[in-house]
């Protein structure tokens, strides 16, 4: 928690039934609560510093956590930070923005296997709710009446007209679901005919507090059936700083997968330093750390139809998540350089003048690149799969769960050639084969039962070219392949829970036996691109010079997290013996990544404040601070503050 403040905005989580007795012990501390929060058992409140240590020590408290703030996940080139009324907030120079380097919709749409414009008689999101939880959607032609409600949570969730004084809401509902009316279909969105729901929760400066996510999520949780909503978008997020299970905004998420909403969340852009541009792992936020969410990375298509050119987005955020060592980003999806709808009143079109796009009637449109467009994209095309579902009468008794839908978009995704699958995933989303799938599963059938009543061929046609789907499904740590989803299961039902049974971290797959924890990632059958081993397989070549990792034992006896195999390489904990322990040594939970003087390295809680990590020791940047500074928690990636 912070230093040297007199109150501090934070979220209490208590066990079951003890919330009236948490408000009762805040209010005779004179601690102002501010919202109810029975999603996750807990409230936010104005606590003040010296209560802290009391409070935690109340045995029914399970965890006060920071209202921490979050921020649109959308990456603006050549970006600075400034603080402004106690906020972070990103002012950005902007990118050079010809109209050569955007991304027009009908590429965008082809390259996920669409036609360049929504056919008659195709799924197009009709019927399907989608609530954008973001910084507002603008009314526009482009939206042409599908607003279907707005409410502003940063004033307490009242219901008003729609609007964005920010802009990143409306870029991000006109990527899911732009009709193209305005620009003569020259700019159209994924699912051009959805129903969008917009839930305020950042101010004009894209930030916002966790509380007013986890209320608009409460919010859709008990109205998604009033008013059918079926899909979630975050396109925002905060850095980690505590194991899901106690991270109030992951819970809320987890919650709401639960309550049958399908959650796409971003993966976050910090997958490269800001000044070396250094590609790097470990940077997924929250809530992409979410087992049940689909997090999204963004790719980098080159602006083509083919998908042999598409890359991961250096920015993109990659895996594991912190703490849990979760395999995040779920799959990756077009983020880079996309333009959509804008209003010109807000403070990104005001901002960003060079990002500007003119339609060939005079429209104007903005060009954005990050994981925020690349969720957006996403969520679209989870609205066509629902379509199409609905289209083929399979959904009158059991709609698509989340998790029928995360393994539906893993399984169709189209691998991204020399890329892990902790940067991609399952791969690069594809609409068509997303598309047929969903089409084609009977959700009806009985568990154990093949769901096809058609045969499925395991490719799509895009850009002239056949393409292989990956034919896996990635959750949580477990790789599953084959047939996996070609048989109905209970965990693809919406009563499947990860970690629900006393053992751990188990799901119910395919014929309904209990995966064991040995299963997992970091357990023995691990598969992560071609120079990965974790637990005591080894997948793919070593070289002597390459980038390994390591993760357990090896026939050598010597571990490693990540270099090569010699004994002088990167240190996870302390190693004893044949094994890399965590947290073993006796001043604390250390982590020490790399041995070089001049840097590289990782410490985590070797200060005297504890809690820190630095990243890299050089003067002239490339590092990572968290919690040095008087106030704690803080982030510095190459010497300035992190952006969202």
């Amino acid at each position: 928690m912070a230093k040297g403040v007199r109150t501090q905005r934070v979220i209490v989580t208590v066990q079951p039934g003890y919330r009236a007795a948490l408000r009762q012990a805040l209010r005779q501390h004179g601690d102002a609560v501010k919202s109810e929060h029975a999603l996750i058992d807990g409230v936010s409140a104005d606590l003040h510093s010296v209560d802290v240590d009391e409070l935690a020590r109340l045995p029914w408290v399970k965890e006060i956590a920071a209202d921490a703030l979050v921020h649109a996940d959308a990456r603006k080139v050549a970006s600075r930070t400034q603080k402004i009324a106690g906020r972070s907030k990103t002012a950005a120079r902007g990118s050079v923005s010809r109209r050569a380097s955007t991304i027009l919709s009908s590429t965008l749409r082809e390259t996920l296997g669409l036609a360049p414009v929504a056919l008659a008689g195709t799924p197009t999101g009709a019927g399907i709710g989608v609530a954008v939880i973001d910084s507002g959607i603008a009314p526009s032609r482009d939206f042409n009446g599908r607003i279907s409600g707005f409410w502003d949570f940063t004033r307490g969730g009242i219901a008003t007209s729609p609007f964005d004084d920010y802009g990143h809401g409306t870029h991000v509902a006109g990527l899911i679901g732009s009709s193209g009316r305005l620009s003569n279909f020259e700019f159209q969105g994924v699912a051009p005919a959805v129903r969008l729901y917009g839930l305020k929760v950042l101010d004009s400066t894209g930030a916002g507090y966790t509380s007013d996510v986890i209320n608009a999520l409460e919010f859709v949780i008990a109205n998604r059936a009033a008013l059918g909503v079926h899909i979630v978008n975050l396109s925002l997020g905060h850095p980690i700083y505590a194991p899901a299970e106690d991270d109030p905004l992951v819970q809320a998420v987890e919650r709401a997968s639960a309550s049958g909403l399908i959650v796409v969340v971003s993966a976050g852009n910090f997958g490269q330093a800001e000044r070396s541009g250094e590609v790097g792992y470990l940077g997924i936020t929250s809530p992409g750390n979410a087992r049940s969410a689909i997090t999204v990375g963004a790719a980098d298509t080159k602006h083509t139809t083919a998908r042999e050119d598409d890359e991961v987005a250096r920015y993109s955020s990659r895996g594991p998540t912190w703490f849990d060592a979760l395999a995040k980003p779920d799959l990756v999806a077009p983020g880079h350089r996309l333009a959509s709808d804008t209003n010109a009143t807000s403070y990104l079109f005001k901002l960003l003048k060079s990002g500007h796009v003119k339609s060939r009637n005079g429209g104007d449109y903005l060009e954005l690149s990050g994981a925020s467009m690349a969720t957006a994209v996403a969520s679209g095309v989870a609205a066509l799969a629902l379509d199409a579902h609905n289209r083929a009468g399979l959904q009158s008794v059991h709609p698509i769960s989340a998790n029928l839908m995360k393994g539906i978009l893993e399984y169709s995704a189209i691998p991204l050639s020399g890329f892990d699958a902790l940067s991609q995933g399952a791969g690069g989303i594809n609409a068509a084969g997303a598309i047929e799938l969903a089409g084609a599963i009977d959700t009806d059938v009985a568990p154990g039962l093949p769901w096809f009543s058609i045969g499925i061929t395991p490719s799509s046609m895009i850009g002239g070219q056949s393409h292989q789907w990956s034919q896996q499904v990635i959750w949580g740590g477990t790789i599953l392949g084959g047939d996996v989803l070609y048989v109905s299961s209970a965990a693809w039902g919406a009563g499947a829970v990860w970690g629900a049974s006393d053992e751990g971290d188990n799901i119910v797959w395919g014929t309904g036996v209990i995966v064991s924890a040995t299963d997992i990632v970091w357990g023995a059958n691990a598969v992560w691109g071609a120079n990965v081993v974790w637990g005591s397989r080894l997948v793919g070549a070593m070289s002597d010079d390459g980038d390994n990792i390591v993760w357990g034992t090896s026939d050598e006896g010597d571990n490693i997290v990540w270099g090569t195999l010699t004994a002088g390489n990167i240190v996870w904990g302390m190693r004893q013996g044949d094994a890399i322990l965590f947290a073993t040594a006796d001043e604390g939970d250390n982590i020490v990544w790399g041995t070089a003087d001049e840097g590289d390295n990782i410490v985590w809680g070797t200060a005297d404040e504890g809690d820190n990590i630095i990243w890299g020791t050089s003067d002239e940047g490339d590092n990572i601070v968290w919690g040095t500074s008087d106030d704690g928690d803080n982030i510095v990636w190459g010497m300035a503050a992190g952006v969202f």
